[in-house]
């Protein structure tokens, strides 16, 4: 079943009395599990498609389903709810706080999602999750006695700890020699594989790209297949 579709999706944006026009009918379906990238060069709508999938914006025009709910009707307040409930990012940068436990970053979501867990069920669940990660060992860590991969992995526990069942990752390994950053996307693939996670990763890593289930490529707004 498709926990994502978008349908002839268009974006244009207004400046004053000029019309940008970015995505030119976008139609995409994606499982429950599935690990999809998408590849463009600047310019090519990657980012604005994100954040359509990801409730940040709603298109100009196009139907968009997610876990089949129809997003593209909903109001912005209801959108942020969707969004809250069913969606993770992860980004280049790691946005961690620098002076907080990795075990403090993973759980600070919570408290604004979840109230009604109390600080101590938020912090188990949290280091339940870095456990998942691999940092099992370096929860009391601070971000700067972390390797950036081990920062990374910290990123993607804090935007797993909501439990969503979509993760949107920009860019995630930019910043990460090339070992981390085959690390950080193996964890995506046990994560769509065994957690039924759903995965889109924006990346210009055709390496990488290749190992997962499929490859988008957008250009000047409309969306193919990645030539290999």
């Amino acid at each position: 079943m498709d926990f994502i579709e978008l349908q002839d999706i268009h974006k244009t944006y207004h400046m004053g009395d000029i019309d940008v026009p970015v995505l030119h009918g976008i139609t995409l379906k994606i499982a429950h599990g599935e690990f999809v990238a998408l590849m463009g060069a600047s310019g090519s709508g990657k980012s604005t498609l994100m954040h359509i999938m990801g409730c940040l914006d709603h298109a100009t025009s196009g139907r968009f389903w997610l876990d089949g709910e129809d997003v593209s009707k909903l109001s912005a307040d209801r959108r942020a709810m969707v969004r809250n409930r069913k969606i993770g990012f992860v980004f280049q940068s790691f946005n961690l706080l620098a002076r907080t436990t990795a075990l403090d970053n993973v759980a600070m979501p919570l408290g604004y999602t979840a109230g009604h867990l109390s600080e101590r069920q938020a912090r188990q669940r949290a280091a339940e999750v870095l456990e998942r990660v691999g940092l099992a060992d370096r929860m009391r860590h601070e971000p700067s006695k972390l390797s950036g991969g081990q920062q990374q992995r910290v990123a993607i526990a804090r935007a797993l700890v909501n439990r969503p069942p979509v993760l949107l990752c920009d860019e995630p390994t930019g910043n990460l020699d090339s070992e981390s950053a085959q690390s950080v996307t193996r964890l995506f693939v046990e994560l769509a594989r065994e957690q039924d996670v759903c995965v889109i990763m924006v990346t210009h890593n055709l390496e990488l790209a290749g190992q997962l289930d499929g490859v988008r490529q957008l250009r000047d707004g409309l969306l193919g297949e990645a030539e290999s």
